[in-house]
């Protein structure tokens, strides 16, 4: 086993890890100063090919035969044998065309949808801090290439295998590599690798591997990510679950009928061939092949125009969650406030003017890197001429472990000495100072922090190497201009904004004050008080108004915290430490300029600063929301419908009411037009979305109930009054036949009218012209056929005068559907109202007892 591990190890290891930097340099040509020319990168790209990992895609011709392939293709294939095998072309012809046009949609709908999400990572493709050209740039971390200079600090993604050879230190999780549970530090002259996560520190390296010649390229295993099922696949296995076995339940039944009626009462008029092929078709018809399609379809849409409003989905899914949403966890700096610090007035402790303090704190910076607090420092520096007077000899980048920065420095006569910048409390410590100091510095931060403000405390040695605390310097990330407002919008949503901060509890009481999103701040002290009691902790975090002083635990078990109150929680973040909180949430929202690690951990990826972004998400997932809604309701309820009157008609009747394949046009009929629901116009819900099955069923089976009923009376009413001059009862019956196909596609297809919303068919956002064009081209095709028909002994055309009264008719059903509906809904409104308020009340007696 030893020997096994020696070898994978041999054959992974990178042939740079035993070189030195300046082997490294001299054997990729290149410059520690400088870096690669563009033209020298470009000539490189083209040889060793982009840094990403090889993707194996399936040919265009795989997947469309894919389409072709499986149980349902396998029952319509079978049904097409069966019917040339008994001759019975038109039958042959129909179900040869559906089975074509099935996979014609299906496989337009996945490439469309495929397409729509390629384009979409690639705008989140990550970039590389590289120097080309002797100045430091962003390039894509794909255009990177061996002997590259490249940057990498905190959050980072490590875009490529390299040698490192500047900075204090650097320290990665690469368990995703090799298991390491803990972070391992890497230093001057060791490599580090593609894959892994910046978790501290700073440094500069030489690219020595791209691509598939990285250690993550030889040995990582893309490995399908374990996923808990999303609300909306829960849903469409509920409603797919609820088709399948009523409609196998309802053959079964009618082959049973069917043989007994040709075996022992001789009274069908088909043989046992076409039963067969007649139960295959109804199968198909009813079992919702086209579910997943049509709201996978709807929901990558939706995404496209999410990707217009600055909201990128890199999770289809994410889109139904976010319209279920009800709670947002939402991180403070940067998504609530504009992430710009601004220094306040500088308390003086042991120097002589603001100046000097901000002249040392500068010092400790490193403008060249874009860092917020360093960039701030810059900005108030009055005289920046005063850092000409030293030398910078040695830099420690911010450590978040030991929270603060350390420059050695050489002033103009020669004097040695440190300059620091870091937490204030930090500070107190590195000076060793005194009670009174101490009490000093405590005070000064208490008043700031009153007023909001976060400070940063300043310290230099003196040339004996002694430490003087210089000053604190106050620091105030305003709220964003629209943030209020923005927020009040979100609340008047019915979702429950908390913040979530690692600030210090005054501060985020006094943000959270400012935003109206309530004063109960609480702090981690009294979420580690709660740990033991689950019950307590849970009613603790689903109370809170807001969190200070979180660490990555404590945002992940929020969040977990708020799901097991059935909470539907979203997460917006940053950082790497957001990423396991982001990655637990049911939607996590990486915000503008997150990680690439935040990124990589969330479902949505914003492109624009601030929660505006979110709010116009929310609305617009609700329509989507609405309109997968609309859809489900509307196929549970056709194929119900179908399926019933298939089944009574069994009991009426010697023979099957509809054809093979007056039941194949009404699924295709039905389902091909309805696919333009996804740009439909729909209402935006008022309170989170949600899928109730038992309103989604009751209203689906109770407009089905409806429709079969006016079915049979139109049925009758051409058997009594309109053919009754028909003598043959073979040719009566197929006319009888194409009036009950007229009724249930014609009166059926408007059934998606009555599913748009909850009201009456006149109540606004009245249907989208693509949507509405679509169905009535649907109605058109199913009034033609009607009237002329097919031109067989079973689809025998009724004509225009009867397709006309027809109509009349089933727009008076129509009316009576909606009406129909419009009590249900009230009556669901009530139960739900009651059950409501009972709860209420017995909440109620809970707390006063």
């Amino acid at each position: 086993m030893a020997e096994e591990t020696k070898s994978v190890k041999s054959k992974t290891q990178s042939p740079f890890t035993t070189k030195s930097i300046d082997e490294v340099v001299k054997e990729l040509n290149t410059d520690k100063q400088k870096g690669l020319t563009s033209a020298e990168a470009k000539q490189r790209l083209e040889k060793y090919g982009p840094n990403s990992l090889e993707e194996k895609k399936d040919s265009v011709f795989k997947k469309l035969i894919a389409f072709f392939w499986g149980p349902i293709p396998w029952m319509i294939e079978i049904a097409a044998i069966l019917s040339g095998a008994l001759q019975k072309w038109p039958d042959f012809i129909v179900i040869i065309s559906m089975l074509v046009i099935n996979a014609a949609l299906g496989f337009y709908q996945e490439f469309k949808a495929g397409n729509a999400i390629e384009a979409l990572r690639k705008k989140l493709a990550l970039n590389a801090r590289a120097l080309r050209d002797g100045k430091w740039m962003e390039v894509l971390a794909k255009e990177l290439v061996p002997g590259d200079i490249i940057s990498v600090k905190l959050g980072n993604i490590l875009p490529a295998d390299m040698k490192l050879f500047a900075g204090e230190y650097l320290s990665v999780d690469q368990s995703a590599l090799t298991g390491e549970s803990l972070p391992v530090t890497k230093k001057v002259g060791e490599m580090a690798f593609s894959g892994t996560i910046a978790k501290t520190g700073e440094m500069e390296g030489i690219v020595t591997e791209t691509g598939m010649n990285t250690f993550f390229g030889k040995t990582a295993k893309l490995v399908g990510e374990a996923k808990t099922k999303s609300h909306f696949q829960k849903a469409v296995i509920r409603i797919g679950d609820f088709l399948i076995f009523s409609t196998l339940s309802i053959c079964a039944i009618i082959l049973i009928v069917s043989i007994y009626r040709i075996e022992e009462k001789h009274v069908l008029h088909e043989t046992l061939g076409q039963i067969v092929i007649f139960i295959l078709v109804l199968v198909i018809a009813g079992i919702p092949i086209a579910l997943p399609a049509v709201l996978s379809a709807t929901m990558a849409i939706g995404a496209g125009k999410l990707a217009k409003m600055k909201a990128i989905v890199s999770k289809l899914t994410a889109v139904e969650e976010l319209a279920s949403m009800d709670v947002l966890c939402s991180d403070k700096t940067g998504t609530l406030t504009k992430n710009q610090l601004t220094v306040g007035d500088v308390q003086l402790f042991e120097s002589k003017d603001a100046e000097e303090v901000l002249t040392i704190a500068a010092l400790a910076s490193n403008p060249d890197k874009g860092d917020a607090i360093d960039d701030a420092i810059h900005s108030k520096l009055k005289d920046k001429s005063l850092l000409d007077e030293y030398m910078r000899e040695k830099f420690t980048p911010f450590d978040p472990v030991i929270k603060r920065a350390v420059a050695l420095v050489k002033q103009r006569d020669g004097t040695i000495i440190q300059a620091a910048k870091g937490a204030p409390q930090v500070m107190i410590k590195l000076t060793e100072a005194n009670e009174e100091m101490t009490k000093k510095v405590m005070s000064a931060i208490e008043a700031f922090a009153a007023k909001g403000y976060r400070t940063l405390g300043v310290a230099k040695t003196d040339a004996q190497g002694k430490w003087h605390y210089l000053g604190l310097i106050p620091l105030f990330d305003p709220p964003r201009d629209d943030t209020k407002e923005t927020l009040d919008h979100i609340i008047g949503m019915g979702i429950n904004v908390k913040m979530v901060t690692g600030d210090h509890a005054a501060i985020a009481k006094e943000l959270s004050e400012k935003l109206d999103l309530g004063t109960n701040i609480v702090s981690v002290g009294a979420l580690e008080k709660e740990e033991d009691n689950k019950q307590q902790l849970d009613e603790l975090i689903e109370g809170a108004s807001g969190f200070s002083e979180v660490y990555p635990q404590h945002k992940f078990d929020i969040v977990k915290s708020l799901q097991h109150k059935n909470h539907v929680t979203g997460m917006t973040g940053d950082g790497v430490n957001d990423a396991p909180a982001l990655k637990q949430a049911d939607i996590g929202i990486a915000v503008s300029g997150a990680t690439d690690a935040a990124k990589e951990a969330s479902d949505i990826v914003l492109t624009e600063p601030g929660l505006l972004v979110i709010a116009h998400a929310i609305e617009q997932s609700r329509k989507i929301f609405n309109r997968m809604k609309s859809y489900a309701m509307y196929r549970i309820s056709e194929t119900v419908r179908l399926l019933l009157f298939l089944f009574l008609s069994m009991l009426i009747f010697n023979d099957h009411p509809l054809s093979a394949i007056m039941i194949i046009l009404i699924a295709l009929l039905n389902d091909i037009p309805i696919m333009m629901i996804a740009y439909d116009h729909m209402p935006i819900d008022k309170t989170p979305s949600s899928w109730n099955m038992k309103e989604i069923i009751t209203i689906s089976v109770g407009l089905a109930i409806i429709g079969v009923i006016s079915t049979f009376g139109l049925y009758w009413i051409g058997d009594n009054y309109w053919f009754t001059n028909i003598s043959n009862p073979d040719v009566k019956f197929a006319t009888l036949r194409t009036l009950a196909f007229m009724g249930i596609l014609c009166g059926g297809n408007l059934t998606i009218y009555l599913t748009r919303n909850t009201g009456a068919i006149w109540s606004k956002p009245f249907p989208e012209w693509k949507f509405l064009s679509a169905t009535l081209i649907s109605q058109f095709v199913g009034t033609f056929v009607s009237a002329y028909g097919l031109g067989t002994d079973d689809f025998i055309g009724i004509g225009w005068k009867y397709v006309g009264y027809s109509w009349v008719y089933i727009l008076v059903w129509f009316l009576i559907c909606m009406l129909v509906k419009e009590g249900m809904y009230k009556i669901i409104g009530r139960k739900t109202h009651y059950l409501k308020s009972k709860i209420l009340s017995s909440e109620e007696k809970m707390h006063m007892s």
